[in-house]
């Protein structure tokens, strides 16, 4: 396989994920948030319920062997068609992001497969709440993730010593939030526009760490 893109421990592959992941080393985390099954213009991919059941059945047996743990987010509606949990971790959007048939939804699940990374290494329980209410940045990308929250994730879900393979990379903020923080991560996205979307992001979050690294020196 040649990576659509690799600098600084980041690789793209622009493809099938499920043609892609049996070839990968296997990683200490998978954190993704494939298609929600609710009519998303994404472009070759038709995103409805049915879709996403087949997708969700071929696809997350990979995931689970791609990672020591699994992390994603599923959205409300279609998540009775993924396999039992470990856990579920709950994004509280206090404010609320859109209604439902009893009210707002004012959270949304986060799906874990494997062992907390906390109790794992014996450094105590962590909450299983996320609170987080910041909108995401508008990319080009029809439904991103704000980056700070999937960095809070990233964090609460993995060693700071772990690979990260996204296997719906989608605008790249998984890669985004694994280069602030200095991991090493494998982005695989079907629609080549996206992978040239998250290849500019990352080139920006580059500049932008350059500034830091830069501003410190001077300012020791």
């Amino acid at each position: 396989m040649k990576p659509y893109y690799e600098q600084d421990g980041i690789t793209i592959y622009h493809g099938d994920c499920r043609e892609i992941l049996p070839y990968l080393r296997r990683a200490g985390l998978v954190l993704t948030d494939p298609p929600y099954g609710v009519g998303v213009n994404y472009g070759s991919f038709d995103d409805t319920p049915e879709n996403v059941k087949r997708l969700v059945t071929s696809v997350m047996p990979l995931c689970i062997g791609a990672g020591r743990r699994v992390a994603l987010t599923c959205g409300t509606r279609q998540i009775c068609y993924y396999p039992e949990p470990t856990w579920i971790l709950c994004w509280l959007n206090r404010a609320g992001s859109y209604c439902n048939p009893w009210g707002f939804t004012c959270w949304q699940p986060i799906l874990v497969y494997g062992k907390d990374p906390y109790l794992e290494r014996s450094m105590g329980s962590r909450p299983d709440i996320i609170e987080h209410s910041e909108t995401a940045e508008k990319n080009g990308h029809p439904v991103p993730k704000p980056i700070n929250l999937w960095k809070k994730i990233m964090l609460r879900v993995s060693h700071t010593d772990d690979s990260v393979i996204d296997p719906f990379m989608g605008s790249g903020t998984t890669l985004v939030a694994a280069k602030h923080l200095g991991r090493r991560a494998i982005g695989i996205e079907i629609e080549q526009k996206y992978c040239d979307i998250a290849i500019e992001r990352l080139a920006q979050t580059e500049l932008a760490l350059n500034d830091i690294k830069e501003y410190a020196h001077a300012n020791p």
